[in-house]
């Protein structure tokens, strides 16, 4: 349990000199407009919190919780707080010290360890789910107003499609090889949006890789990390970062761990963070951490030009955790810019969230809906034929705005585009 009354803690909300630059920045201000809603008004209750001058239940849980942990604060902050790790610290406070319900347990349990960690067990559901899309089970799902928002939100969540999934043997480089790399595969993009996966594995292959699938690997752990499951997240690093030690290669065999998820590409590269010094995973932890690397850095200095044009108006949605934790802006759209024909759009809000934050849409519906909206307006000006993204919780989230929009925009991974500007 995180202690917030310990000195790293308050030292590290003392990093915060309470410009407001964070304000303009924030989803959730945009929302509400009032203090609490924005980082400085929760590192204010924070700070309180870790005084003891408030609990952590009440106004403190309901704050902590209605943030999106989309971290643009860390980007717009002069200070460099470091306000994604003060928030999950607090978040694990809050769910180590508070009573859940027999049924939250339940859910909790279900979800986060018997489905998330287990990629067959993820793909029995999503092969279930597309048995009830077909029979048109989960459209009733989604517009039912006598079942429950959580039951009806991952029903309207629901992608058209998957596709092919990867294998297990390696995938071998075409053309000349320019290094071999080991490949994430994730939990909600391995089982939901398999297609995704299996493009950017073709396209690696394009551009000289050897590509590996490490046998063991689990869930990133970012979802357990949203909802203050720290000992979770770190029990499933802990497994990911010994199943890419194993199979008679280390981490260090590879040029590269490639993800091509912001979020989870988020959450490995702070794997160290997860283990104190001393640990006996601490060490190997941080090398695997500097391993990782999204699928558009690696490709974005050196890409082999795809030959096939795509005469379309496009707009890149960034990932959050790809744009503020990770810090990738340019190389997507790079990769964009080598696609002939491409008409790429700059959005007017690039940086904004789009609401899906993880679990935050299953969690926050309702808030999450207006940060949708918001970015629907955003991308609406834009009249784009193809909305582009990099993660799969952002590919599901815009999905959904294009569909209650009725619009006729397709919903892409980078990654999927790219492989059909490549060809068959």
């Amino acid at each position: 349990m995180t202690n917030l009354a310990s000195s790293g803690f308050r030292q590290r909300l003392d990093d915060c000199i309470q410009c407001g630059l964070c304000l303009p920045a924030c989803p959730t201000y945009d929302v509400f407009r009032t203090e609490m809603a924005a980082p400085r008004g929760r590192i204010a209750l924070m700070r309180a919190a870790a005084d003891a001058r408030i609990g952590l239940d009440g106004a403190f849980r309901r704050h902590i919780e209605e943030c999106l942990g989309c971290r643009s604060c860390e980007t717009a902050c002069p200070s460099g707080v470091r306000y994604g790790s003060l928030l999950e610290d607090a978040r694990e406070a809050i769910e180590a010290g508070r009573e859940k319900s027999r049924f939250e347990r339940f859910v909790r349990w279900l979800a986060l360890r018997q489905l998330l960690p287990h990629r067959g067990r993820l793909r029995t559901l999503a092969g279930l789910a597309r048995f009830a899309q077909a029979l048109g089970l989960a459209h009733l799902a989604a517009k039912s107003t006598f079942l429950p928002s959580w039951l009806r939100r991952p029903a309207a969540l629901l992608p058209p499609s998957s596709g092919a999934r990867t294998g297990r043997e390696p995938a071998p480089a075409w053309g000349e090889k320019r290094g071999t790399v080991a490949f994430f595969r994730g939990c909600v993009q391995d089982a939901f949006l398999a297609g995704v996966n299996s493009a950017t594995v073709r396209v690696l292959q394009r551009n000289g890789y050897e590509v590996h699938f490490p046998e063991g690997q689990s869930c990133c752990g970012a979802a357990a990390l949203h909802l203050g499951e720290a000992p979770l997240a770190r029990e499933l690093a802990r497994r990911n970062v010994r199943a890419f030690d194993a199979g008679g290669r280390e981490v260090d065999d590879y040029d590269a761990v490639v993800t091509n998820a912001g979020g989870c590409g988020a959450a490995l590269r702070e794997y160290g963070e997860l283990f104190a010094h001393g640990d006996e995973d601490s060490d190997g932890a941080r090398l695997f951490a500097r391993k990782v690397r999204d699928v558009s850095e690696l490709l974005a200095d050196d890409l082999r030009a795809p030959e096939l044009p795509i005469a379309k108006r496009a707009v890149y949605v960034d990932s959050c955790h790809l744009r503020h934790g990770q810090r990738v802006v340019d190389q997507p759209r790079a990769v964009l810019g080598r696609i002939r024909d491409l008409q790429l759009v700059e959005l007017e809000r690039p940086d904004a969230c789009c609401g899906s934050a993880g679990v935050y849409n299953l969690t926050q519906p309702e808030i999450a809906d207006r940060v949708l909206d918001a970015k629907m307006d955003d991308i609406h000006r834009a009249d784009a034929e193809v909305i582009v993204t990099t993660n799969p919780g952002c590919q599901l989230q815009i999905a959904q705005g294009v569909a209650r929009a009725g619009s006729g925009a397709e919903v892409l991974h980078l990654m999927e585009l790219l492989d059909r500007a490549y060809g068959p």
